[in-house]
């Protein structure tokens, strides 16, 4: 990996972890446009290790953001295992939701990894998850009530985003797409889905990270060095605050209709490519 090629690829982590666009997708696709080529797919290189460990980049855009909700549901959670008056506060209940959406994605996380390292990075398969979650984010824009704010999360809320978040494990199907519809569909605000959606990404993203650095290490000469690894997180963390910043502003005004419509649009372009031979499906 050269210098560019880890700016631009934490470039266009940061521009699209947020966004309910797909971070992997647009990971998978750029290189292809570009013919670089990453052979294997352990360690950290360009595969689910390096990937992972570029995500703590934008974990730490997360932290910064939400630091003060992140502290407050932290302190509630820890006071309430042994302070009954705090358990019936949203903090309390947000830090027990956390965990229990959390535990589907890691779990299945760990088991298939290789397996969507190897096959699911298909440039078929990305379009076709492209359009097919863009559109389901916007039948859920459609149908969806929004009336529940974030103090009306309940446990349900809980499971069913925690399940949509194991979705996103599948490449062009996005975290924060699967996770915001889940929340629409079940009547939450704009605002309160996308909250808790980022939110929820903080537990996983980082047991990702870490799991992406344990390959890391037991990888050493594989991937690029840790310089690179380091230029790809900051510029993520960095570009991704922006980001993070600029989207949470726009749900409390507009609809994420534009983003369906991106990720159609870039889905149909995808497959155009690979049915001309432009693309490869594989690397």
């Amino acid at each position: 990996m050269t210098l560019l090629q880890a700016l631009v690829l934490g470039l266009v982590q940061g521009l699209t972890q947020f966004l309910p666009v797909s971070a992997e997708a647009h990971l998978r696709i750029v290189p292809a446009l570009f013919g670089w080529r990453f052979h294997g797919g352990t360690g950290v290189e360009p595969g689910v290790g390096f990937i992972g460990i570029m995500q703590l980049g934008t974990t730490a855009a997360i932290l910064v953001y939400f630091w003060r909700e992140l502290l407050q549901v932290s302190v509630a959670w820890i006071r309430g295992l042994y302070d009954r008056s705090v358990r019936g506060s949203l903090e309390y209940r947000l830090g027990w939701y956390l965990i229990l959406a959390t535990i589907p994605a890691v779990a299945l996380g760990v088991i298939f990894t290789d397996r969507l390292e190897a096959g699911g990075r298909n440039l078929w398969l990305v379009a076709g998850v492209l359009i097919g979650f863009g559109l389901l984010l916007g039948v859920a824009e459609r149908i969806g009530r929004r009336r529940r704010e974030e103090e009306g999360l309940n446990r349900l809320d809980a499971i069913v985003v925690g399940t949509a978040q194991t979705v996103a494990l599948i490449p062009g199907a996005s975290r924060s797409a699967t996770t915001i519809a889940a929340g629409l569909f079940r009547g939450l605000t704009r605002e309160a889905a996308v909250r808790f959606s980022f939110l929820l990404s903080v537990p996983a993203v980082v047991l990702f990270g870490v799991y992406g650095a344990v390959r890391a290490v037991n990888h050493p000469t594989r991937g690029p060095g840790t310089g690179l690894v380091g230029v790809a997180v900051i510029v993520a963390f960095v570009v991704g605050l922006g980001s993070l910043a600029f989207f949470v502003r726009w749900v409390t005004n507009h609809s994420t209709l534009v983003f369906v419509c991106y990720r159609i649009a870039l889905g149909v372009l995808v497959l155009v490519l690979l049915y001309t031979g432009t693309l490869r499906a594989t690397a």
